[in-house]
């Protein structure tokens, strides 16, 4: 037997040795699992009570504690204070709690957005630990890699030209709604001149009708003159 074909059988001996320990061990994994499963409801069950109760307990005994001695010391601590250190304590309380509030309304939404920007790079970094680890194990070959590499390079590009394209409408659009607006105020309604008429006038009559019909207006004139 050579050097090669023991470590192979050395190797096959583990695996089966291996095995047969998790065949062994596993029915009684199981029930460990179950036991403990039961022992932490059963402690669930037992304490939640205890713990809710002393809980109720130890507020009420505090609430207790600073009504009878420190509820009155405080009280004759600011009977004594003069009234303009009260007011500047109270005022100073007042501050501080609002500047908390500001902080809090001025730090929370940064901390959300940071968040949100953060999630999209934990997503992409835990795909990526997925992918590397698949590829160690030689479920992904180096050629699939290159091809999901270059897919993503060319959605990468699909993007920044459609954000282009994008911009680059908003930007005419903005120039031509700005010429628009530039031409209305040098050219109103008002200033611009009607067009010319396009109707071709009527010939003027002749002079012999204009005679005929002084003639026909002379005579009608006669006509009823006389009797």
């Amino acid at each position: 037997m050579t050097r090669k074909d023991s470590v192979l059988a050395a190797a096959e001996s583990a695996r089966e040795t291996v095995r047969h320990a998790s065949e062994v061990v596993a029915p009684y994994a199981g029930t460990a699992k179950d036991a403990v499963s039961h022992y932490a409801h059963e402690a669930n069950q037992v304490l939640a009570p205890k713990v809710s109760h002393a809980a109720v307990e130890a507020a009420r005994q505090a609430r207790t504690t600073y009504d009878t001695h420190l509820h009155p010391r405080v009280k004759a601590a600011r009977a004594h204070v003069p009234p303009n250190v009260d007011r500047a304590a109270t005022k100073a309380v007042t501050q501080t709690r609002r500047a908390a509030r500001q902080a809090a309304d001025y730090t929370q939404p940064r901390i959300e957005s940071a968040i949100a920007a953060a999630t999209p790079v934990a997503e992409e970094a835990a795909s990526r630990s997925v992918a590397a680890f698949a590829a160690l194990r030689g479920q992904v070959t180096p050629q699939e890699i290159q091809r999901l590499a270059r897919r993503h390079e060319r959605r990468a590009r699909c993007g920044r030209a459609l954000r282009g394209i994008a911009i680059v409408g908003v930007v005419a659009g903005a120039a031509f709604a700005a010429w628009k607006w530039w031409d209305q105020q040098s050219n109103p309604d008002w200033l611009v001149e009607p067009p010319a008429a396009t109707e071709v006038p009527a010939e003027p009559a002749s002079f012999d009708e204009e005679l005929a019909a002084k003639e026909r207006e002379v005579g009608s004139a006669a006509d009823d003159k006389q009797p």
